[in-house]
C-alpha cells in the first residue's frame, strides 16, 4: 500500500511539473480555439486527465508538447461541436441595441479573437507557440499550403482591421 502512495504521488508531482511548464500553453490555445474563459479551463482540464491516463512513451519533449497541442485541438473541437454549445449563445455575442456600429476595442488580441477560428489557432501557433508551418500542418491535419494560406489571410485581415488603430499612438 505504501508504494502505491509513492507511485500516486510520482504521478502527481510529475503532472504537476509538466502543468506548470505545458500549462498556459494549452490554456491559451483553448481559449483561442473557444473563444471562452470556462471552456478553455475544461479542455485544460480534460487535456491533462487525458496525459494522466494515458499509456503513450514520448520519445522527446517536442514530442510530448506535440501530443499536448493536438489532443488540445481535438478537446476544443468537442466542446464546439457538442449539442450544448451548437444551441446557446454566449452574453458577450449579444449586441445591445444601439451599439452595432461601433467598433470593438482595436487591440491586436481582440482582433485576432475575431478571425475565423483556424485562422486563429494558425496565427497563435506560428507566433506564440513558435512552431513552424509543416507543424502546424501536421497538428492541425492540413496541408501546409493551406496553412500558409491561413497565415496570409490572417494577417491580411489583421492588417485591414488594425489599420488606424495605433494612428492616436503614434501621432501623440
Amino acid at each position: 500500500m505504501e508504494q502505491r502512495n509513492d507511485t500516486a504521488q510520482m504521478i502527481g508531482d510529475d503532472l504537476d511539473t509538466l502543468y506548470s511548464v505545458y500549462g498556459d500553453m494549452v490554456y491559451r490555445l483553448a481559449l483561442v480555439r473557444t473563444r471562452s474563459v470556462a471552456d478553455a479551463e475544461d479542455v485544460t482540464q480534460e487535456v491533462f486527465l487525458r496525459l494522466l491516463r494515458t499509456d503513450t512513451v514520448f520519445a522527446s519533449e517536442e514530442h510530448r508538447k506535440a501530443w499536448l497541442i493536438t489532443v488540445t485541438l481535438n478537446c476544443s473541437k468537442n466542446v464546439l461541436g457538442s449539442a450544448f454549445r451548437r444551441h446557446t449563445v454566449a452574453l458577450d455575442a449579444i449586441v445591445e441595441p444601439g451599439t452595432e456600429d461601433e467598433m470593438p476595442d482595436s487591440t491586436v488580441y481582440d482582433a485576432v479573437m475575431q478571425l475565423p477560428q483556424k485562422f486563429r489557432t494558425a496565427i497563435h501557433l506560428y507566433y506564440y507557440e513558435d512552431y513552424s508551418i509543416k507543424e502546424i500542418a501536421d497538428a492541425m491535419r492540413a496541408s501546409e499550403s493551406a496553412v500558409k494560406s491561413w497565415l496570409f489571410r490572417a494577417r491580411a485581415q489583421l492588417k485591414t482591421t488594425l489599420k488606424g488603430a495605433f494612428d492616436d499612438e503614434i501621432s501623440g
